[in-house]
């Protein structure tokens, strides 16, 4: 009869593999300053890797909304006919600046929930009934959130403007003079405080929007190269398109 005994440790690995394959050293602290700064040169925010910025403001009646047209991949410019402003009913605009795969992947998903609202309850669906809409599909993903920042701009039923911007997980801001988001906030902050004021007819509008637009995105090297304009109106939507500087 053989007995076997189970050494109380393993045998040893028989290879010609030096130690250091299998037990790497540790980084250095410099190694380690050295990747921190990389990361930081790289932006510290996946908003900001495509870059883009949004703007709404609200009229007499009227309400408008603008975006760039740059798609790039952080510094590099990729394209310039990639507008973030995008139609969901008649009188209902939203615009999703941030990481473009989830700008388009959050399009469509509201795309499909307004054409089933309409569906279901035969009639369009309100600018603030598809504000919360939003809100509510984007914290349903908080915990791995999509990486867009909505901005909804359109006419109540009555003919009361409506915008509304919002974070990341569906967190609203309502207001009733302006509505902004994406790498050129700041810039668009002070130009909108020194130039927005109430009651503006559509053609004012326009021209303030278009200036608080451009002047904005000319000092954000990640937004820009041109803009579309729209305004929406009780009786026509009316788009127009704007060039900028491409430098």
């Amino acid at each position: 009869r053989i007995t076997r005994t189970r050494s109380p440790h393993p045998p040893l690995l028989h290879t010609s593999l030096p130690l250091a394959f299998f037990f790497p050293p540790t980084p250095s602290f410099e190694c380690v300053q050295c990747l921190g700064k990389e990361a930081a040169n790289m932006g510290d925010s996946i908003l900001e890797y495509n870059g883009g910025s949004v703007l709404a403001m609200t009229g007499k009646g009227c309400v408008a909304i603008a975006s760039d047209t740059r798609f790039g991949v952080r510094a590099q410019t990729v394209a310039c006919d990639f507008p973030k402003a995008f139609q969901i009913t008649p009188r209902c605009f939203v615009g999703l600046p941030g990481l473009g795969t989830d700008t388009l992947t959050v399009l469509q998903k509201l795309q499909f929930r307004a054409k089933m609202y309409k569906l279901r309850e035969q009639r369009e669906m309100k600018p603030s009934v598809f504000a919360n809409m939003v809100s509510s599909m984007l914290y349903e993903k908080r915990f791995g959130p999509f990486f867009v920042e909505p901005v909804v701009a359109g006419l109540e039923p009555d003919g009361k403007p409506f915008i509304c911007a919002m974070d990341l997980i569906g967190a609203p801001v309502f207001a009733k003079d302006v509505a902004l988001a994406g790498t050129a906030t700041e810039a668009m902050y002070g130009m909108c405080e020194s130039m927005w004021r109430p009651d503006l007819e559509p053609e004012e509008l326009f021209e303030i929007i278009s200036q608080c637009m451009l002047a904005s995105v000319n000092r954000d090297a990640l937004s820009g190269w041109g803009a579309v304009v729209t305004i929406i109106t009780p009786t026509e939507i009316i788009t127009r398109q704007l060039k900028g500087r491409c430098d």
